[in-house]
């Protein structure tokens, strides 16, 4: 019995050393198996840093790239800038050059004998003396405007103008002036002219400039006869005579072109400076059906636009941007350069390169034209391109446009 309870005893303390010893094991597997997960951890998160260093590296390089990216773009930019400038520089450097090249003469004297219609007329009158004024400013010349109020006063203005010696050049213009223009130039051979929109041949000391009207109303006869609703249109002239004349022929054979079923009747005023008869002539070609009436009478031509106001029909202006003595009415206006003509004679003479003699001037040279730049009344893209297209083939020569009513086909 002694030796079974010394042999469970032991037992039991092998079991229990035993136990023991498993336990301890167990406890130092269970350190080991700790300290090797800090182990991963602590490389997991060395590895983390390390990427997020490498992430941070990557990003200062991206950063730098930036950098030296938005460097070299201020760097373009300032060189752009630099470029342009010196352009500025040399375009600005280059507009004083041609500035100091203008001659400009404070001595030079001129005279200016404007038309019977008298200034304010928004047409010829107002364009030779805006030419005047453009000199003025241009060469520093001074000039005397002179006004005439009838025909018959040109000679003896011109004659004292040229006696008195005090002027180096006289402006005048105009059919009606054109007998007294060369009847006092060949009294006074010395004394140098500039005459425009009007003939004076045979003589060296007179310039003399014409304008191809014809040409210009072409383009606005294409215009009204494709705007027209009730296929009639109006002319008002100043004065029945072949310069004249010129302006509506060249308006009917366009109209024409553009519109064969288009009827085109003409008015004469007799005046360039009677805007009630003027008036009166644009009711009476209205009442006969006509919604637009073309106004080629100078000053008289107001008169018109009047009647277009009251009545409620479409008007044409001649020789200057008349759409802006009545946008709501004036749909286009036919322009000549008679402003640019004189201030550039003006400057031939000063120069002493103007030449006498007779030159003619059209659409080719830039001296005619038309705008409805201001008005109200809206034209068609349609209109317009028919007559940009006529005035190609005016300027290339297959378009040949009449200057008188027998040279008109329909």
């Amino acid at each position: 019995m002694k030796k079974v309870l010394a042999l469970m005893l032991s037992a039991t303390m092998v079991l229990s050393l035993t136990a023991c010893g498993n336990s301890s094991k167990k406890e130092t597997e269970k350190t080991t198996e700790k300290k090797a997960t800090e182990k991963v951890v602590e490389t997991e998160k060395a590895t983390e840093a390390e990427t997020q260093t490498e992430k941070v590296t990557e990003k200062t390089t991206e950063a730098e790239t930036q950098t030296e990216k938005a460097t070299e773009k201020a760097t373009e930019a300032e060189t752009k800038a630099e470029k342009t400038t010196e352009k500025t520089t040399e375009k600005t450097t280059e507009a004083e050059t041609k500035k100091e090249a203008v001659t400009r003469d404070e001595d030079f004297k001129a005279a200016l004998v404007i038309g019977v219609g008298g200034l304010g007329d928004g047409s010829f009158n107002d364009s030779m003396k805006a030419g005047m004024d453009e000199a003025v400013e241009k060469y520093g010349i001074t000039y005397q405007l002179v006004e005439p109020t009838e025909v018959a006063e040109f000679e003896g203005h011109f004659t004292d103008l040229s006696a008195s010696g005090e002027y180096d050049l006289i402006v005048a213009g105009g059919f009606d002036a054109a007998e007294a223009m060369t009847n006092v130039a060949t009294e006074f051979p010395e004394q140098k002219y500039l005459f425009v929109d009007g003939v004076v041949e045979g003589l060296d000391n007179v310039t003399s400039v014409t304008y191809r009207d014809n040409e210009k109303t072409y383009l606005l006869g294409v215009v009204a006869a494709m705007t027209t609703k009730t296929n009639k249109l109006g002319v008002v002239l100043g004065i029945d005579t072949p310069s004249l004349i010129v302006f509506a022929a060249g308006f009917m054979a366009g109209a024409y072109s553009a519109n064969p079923d288009v009827e085109v009747n003409v008015k004469y005023v007799g005046s360039f400076a009677d805007t009630t008869t003027a008036k009166e002539l644009a009711m009476a070609l209205n009442d006969e059906g006509a919604d637009i009436v073309y106004a080629a009478a100078g000053g008289s031509g107001l008169g018109v636009f009047s009647a277009a106001s009251e009545k409620g029909f479409l008007a044409i202006g001649a020789d200057t941007n008349q759409c802006l003595l009545d946008p709501d009415v004036i749909m286009v206006s036919g322009i000549r350069l008679v402003d640019v003509t004189i201030c550039n004679g003006i400057g031939a003479a000063i120069e002493g390169t103007l030449e006498g003699g007779s030159t003619t001037e059209g659409l080719a040279e830039g001296a005619l034209t038309y705008t409805n730049e201001g008005s109200k009344v809206e034209i068609s893209k349609e209109a317009i391109d028919a007559a940009e297209e006529a005035r190609e083939k005016i300027i290339a020569g297959e378009i040949v446009v009449p200057d008188t009513y027998e040279g008109v086909e329909k």
